[in-house]
């Protein structure tokens, strides 16, 4: 029964013990224990503060990033409206250039046809003249061959005249 009923003395020993202890703590180790505790919950709360300050970055980046996307997006958007109506402008201007030098070439053309038909025209009625004046000359020397055909002929050509 000794080991569950303690003597007097050991249970005062044992009390002094615990309030030296108990001195010694509360003025050496609880100063120390509660300036790092309090060291550490202030690391902590600066912590969680840069985590937030970070988290706040990382969020005003994301939505400049974003913005930046946008805007770069709508940017290619009008460079891509801008080729399309540069591509439209220049076909259409290619277009007008090509009519315009068809017309050109066609006048051209044309022109040179007309030449050509006036030249063939006109060569033509040199050859036909000439024919006819070959063809007017046999004939008058078939009937001209006497004296009595070129009397009559040069009459008929007088009264020709005087008559106009």
């Amino acid at each position: 029964m000794e080991l569950f009923t303690p003597d007097f003395g050991l249970v005062f020993w044992m009390f002094i013990a615990f309030i030296i202890l108990f001195v010694v703590l509360w003025k050496f180790g609880w100063p120390v224990i509660l300036k790092n505790m309090d060291s550490r919950a202030d690391t902590i709360d600066r912590g969680v503060e840069y985590a937030r300050q970070a988290k706040e970055q990382l969020d005003n980046a994301r939505a400049e990033a974003q913005k930046y996307v946008e805007e770069a997006q709508q940017r290619q958007a009008e460079m891509l409206r801008d080729a399309a109506k540069m591509k439209t402008q220049i076909i259409e201007e290619a277009r007008n250039e090509a009519a315009i030098e068809a017309k050109k070439v066609m006048d051209a053309a044309k022109v040179s046809i007309e030449q050509s038909r006036k030249e063939a025209e006109l060569q033509f009625r040199n050859e036909v003249s000439k024919f006819s004046i070959d063809i007017a000359e046999k004939m008058v020397r078939t009937q001209l061959k006497d004296d009595k055909a070129q009397n009559e002929l040069v009459n008929k050509l007088l009264d020709e005249i005087e008559n106009n």
